[in-house]
């Protein structure tokens, strides 16, 4: 894939452009850079114009020099749309990006024409503080990067997906990339992901919202998603049978087909 740097707000910012038509800002999760949706920049692009992009600490997007919010995160995802004048996307997040998707929309709504919520939540319970206090000293103690992912993605593919050596591809890829993630970094990233809280305030959300789950999610379960879709005024819910954490990249075509078909209804196309 091919992107640029560019100046959002003052903050410089990896972003990922392809296709043309409505605009679709994809927003990547924990440790992720845009190339995370590599399936949904190749598979929607025909149709939409589709931007990706890395947020603060993933990629090539540093670090500020101040601690990491998500309400900072968002801002910089309103600073992405309007340094590349869109007026309004669709926006859809997943895991830690889902979070600043709902902040996003919450901060600037005009900037957002749907939304779509995949492996979400809106207040974390005991089980999450947990997990993610687990992998805040994961990351410095496993003993290798390998070893590090191996253990991190038992939360967030499914066994299909160790089985069938989908998980040892994508762990092969991620040792590869030119721009790895510090621990500190995903360190950095995991905390305001892991306090994060909005469901007193997702009434407030007035876009249209697709909230999807997967099945046999881990780290962010089905009944997490329900809470947040009934807490938006009409929105959505699904959970998609036998996925995990991450359908969008174990079942892509699933995945963009039914995220293209709500964005179809929204801009009232066949």
């Amino acid at each position: 894939m091919t992107g640029e740097m560019i100046d959002a707000d003052g903050t410089r910012i990896w972003v990922e452009r392809r296709g043309e038509g409505p605009d679709v800002l994809l927003v990547a999760g924990l440790g992720d850079p845009a190339e995370a949706w590599r399936a949904q920049l190749d598979g929607l692009s025909d149709y939409y114009r589709v931007t990706a992009f890395d947020n603060r600490g993933a990629g090539r997007t540093p670090l500020p020099d101040e601690p990491l919010t998500v309400a900072m995160m968002a801002d910089d995802a309103a600073a992405v749309l309007r340094a590349l004048d869109v007026r309004a996307a669709h926006v859809a997040g997943f895991s830690g990006g889902s979070l600043i998707a709902q902040e996003l929309t919450l901060r600037h709504p005009e900037l957002v024409r749907s939304l779509v919520l995949m492996s979400t939540f809106s207040r974390p319970d005991p089980y999450f503080r947990r997990m993610t206090g687990f992998w805040h000293w994961m990351v410095d103690r496993a003993p290798d990067e390998r070893a590090m992912l191996e253990a991190f993605y038992l939360w967030i593919y499914t066994r299909r997906a160790h089985a069938d050596g989908t998980v040892d591809r994508l762990i092969d890829e991620a040792l590869a990339f030119p721009h790895p993630q510090s621990a500190e970094a995903f360190q950095s990233q995991l905390a305001p992901f892991a306090t994060h809280e909005t469901l007193d305030r997702l009434p407030g959300i007035t876009a249209p919202t697709l909230v999807l789950a997967g099945e046999l999610d881990l780290a962010t379960p089905p009944h997490l998603g329900r809470q947040v879709a009934e807490a938006i005024p009409g929105a959505v819910f699904e959970v998609l049978p036998g996925e995990a954490h991450q359908p969008f990249q174990e079942v892509p075509d699933l995945f963009n087909a039914r995220v293209d078909r709500f964005w179809r209804e929204i801009d009232g196309r066949g």
